[in-house]
């Protein structure tokens, strides 16, 4: 059992046993014998202790951690025992001798050089740290500050805050990349000395303007410490905000966390919507863990940049901590990648079923009513989202419900009514979309004179939600009149060419005319076209119609849906073009007349 010591090494705390104590003790009454007589001895002492004392703060995991024996050889090591270099006592010769040993040239630290400053030393530093000229450095500022307008002298100011100045012989021989150990830390000392006498010999060439400082600053230093004082209120605002943002950002990412976690856990209605979208099965608290250290990582770091903005001497995090945090990071962008690849794969293909029926009714028509059925389910046992609803039987299993059905009425080719329902869903695959497609639930009834059309589909209660939809054309002779009843249900409306300002044929009476069109029987006034206007312009979700007209008998009539492209133009000389682009048969057909003479041509893609 060894006692323990507390010592003050260069104004830092430590506790070693008293083993390492006494070996620490009596390397250091060497090093100082090796001095006695060097001029800045003093210096060079306080270079070694500081150099010693960031050694053992890097060796230690923590700040109760006690130094041993052990720890002290491996700091020796670096350093070099005294004897192993020579002392030169004329500090003012050309090439002071000394030796190099221990480990090889240390990774260079980025600092402020400050003995080459202009202003700040920013560049003279990134030259250290680059191994280039501090002149091309400079060069290059002069011309990014003309490019930009003076942007970048902005940038020199956050660098003048965030770089820290090499004050020390320690940060001086790091920013050069060169081992802190005795031998260098004796020669930049001597330098140093010998810069000093290079200039007291020197003293009489020089002008007296360039070597007394007025006032004790000169002009440079008095402009740097206005311009100083001013980046460090800002770099204090900056700080500050980094530390709103970093912090509040982590705060909400930590709530959701924990509420989504507990949600998962206690099954809280609405968390049913992320099971029937989740494709790939990941639980929502692994995403959610994920997404908390995707997004919460970045904003933890940005939180620290801003303490180390306010705070000078802020203990840093450690290299571990930093690189756990890195390869955490990294990982859970992989993951949550390879999470949203594998939900884009789930929806990649579309498939479809169609099926096409006839239509009879029990009796002979005059007005065909066409009413849209509203899904009847408990309001209380319901969650709805966008066209999505989950719901449950009396038996407690769960019923998957979706709004997404588009209606549309089109002209007949006969006398008979047909209606032609259109399932489509996405899939991982053209199989699989197709077998999702085929399991779509869809229903319609004949009852009098009455269809009666479901605005609604299903889907079986153990399916994920892939995007389904059912496209229903309803086909109807012409000269069949009819009106449509969208009943209390969603306010969506049947969707049709008509020769009015509408697309909403509720509350009306309609009828089927040969170009295809519903013409109004009943509609006031105000809903026709203004013929005087000559033209209408409709776009919408079923294409775009473009029907004009002028005074000399001209017309253009272009028509876009997910049929083709349907043209048609006349001048007042009779002469027509017709062009019509079946998107269903794959073929153009194009009609021109010239009075008596027609020409036709089809073309089709076989």
């Amino acid at each position: 059992m060894n006692k323990t010591v507390n010592i003050n090494l260069a104004n830092t705390l430590f506790h070693i046993d008293e083993d390492a104590y006494n070996k620490m003790r009596r390397y250091l009454e060497s090093v100082k014998r090796s001095f006695a007589n060097t001029p800045g001895s003093d210096e060079i002492l306080a270079d070694i202790e500081a150099r010693i004392a960031e050694l053992f703060y890097e060796k230690l995991e923590n700040e109760r951690q006690v130094i041993t024996q052990k720890q002290v050889d491996e700091v020796i090591a670096i350093m070099g025992q005294p004897e192993d270099y020579v002392v030169d006592e004329d500090i003012f010769e050309d090439e002071p001798k000394s030796k190099t040993t221990g480990p090889a040239p240390r990774v260079k630290k980025l600092y402020r050089d400050t003995e080459q400053k202009y202003v700040a030393g920013v560049s003279s530093g990134l030259a250290h740290y680059l191994g280039i000229d501090p002149l091309w450095i400079r060069i290059l500022w002069v011309f990014l500050t003309i490019g930009s307008g003076g942007g970048f002298i902005l940038l020199y100011g956050l660098l003048w805050i965030l770089i820290p100045e090499a004050t020390t012989t320690a940060q001086k021989l790091d920013m050069r990349g060169e081992a802190v150990n005795i031998s260098n830390i004796e020669r930049k000392v001597k330098e140093g000395f010998e810069d000093v006498a290079d200039r007291v010999k020197s003293v009489d060439y020089e002008k007296v303007g360039n070597t007394v400082k007025k006032g004790g600053k000169t002009f440079f230093d008095t402009l740097g410490d206005i311009i100083m004082f001013l980046f460090k209120i800002f770099g204090k605002f900056i700080g500050i905000l980094l530390i709103i943002i970093g912090a509040s950002t982590l705060i909400g990412l930590f709530v959701g966390l924990i509420s989504v976690g507990v949600m998962d856990m206690v099954n809280v209605p609405g968390i049913d919507f992320y099971n029937v979208v989740n494709s790939s099965n990941m639980p929502i608290w692994l995403v959610s863990l994920l997404a908390f250290f995707a997004i919460g990582i970045p904003f933890f770091f940005l939180l620290y940049l801003g303490l180390k903005i306010l705070v000078k001497n802020l203990k840093s995090i450690g290299n571990i901590a930093k690189f756990s945090l890195l390869g955490l990071w990294l990982i859970s962008i992989i993951v949550l990648i390879i999470f949203g690849v594998r939900e884009a794969a789930s929806h990649a293909y579309s498939g479809s079923d169609t099926s096409e029926r006839e239509i009879y009714f029990e009796n002979t028509l005059d007005t065909l009513d066409i009413r849209l059925a509203t899904f009847d389910y408990d309001r209380d046992r319901k969650m709805h989202m966008g066209n999505m609803i989950i719901t449950h039987d009396d038996n407690g299993e769960r019923i998957l419900v979706s709004e997404n059905v588009r209606f549309r009425i089109r002209k007949s080719t006969d006398t008979i009514f047909r209606i032609e329902v259109r399932r489509e869903a996405n899939g991982p695959s053209f199989a699989k979309a197709k077998e999702t497609a085929e399991a779509i639930d869809y229903d319609y009834s004949v009852s009098g004179n009455s269809l009666v059309l479901d605005n609604y589909l299903q889907i079986p209660g153990d399916s994920k939600f892939n995007d389904q939809e059912v496209r229903v054309n309803l086909f109807v002779p012409v000269g069949t009149v009819l009106t449509y009843n969208r009943g209390e249900g969603r306010s969506w409306v049947m969707r049709a060419d008509t020769d009015r300002d509408t697309n909403d044929l509720d509350g009306y009476t309609w009828q089927m005319e040969n170009d295809n069109e519903l013409r109004c029987l009943d509609c006031p006034a105000d809903m026709e076209f203004d013929e005087d206007s000559n033209n209408r312009v409709r776009i919408n979700e079923d294409g775009i119609d473009i029907n004009i007209n002028d005074t000399d008998g001209e017309s253009f009539k272009m028509k876009i849906d997910e049929n083709g492209v349907r043209i048609n133009a006349k001048d007042n000389d009779e002469e027509k073009v017709d062009i019509n682009i079946d998107a269903n048969e794959s073929k153009i057909e194009i009609q021109a007349q010239d009075g008596d003479t027609t020409m036709r041509k089809t073309i089709s893609k076989n």
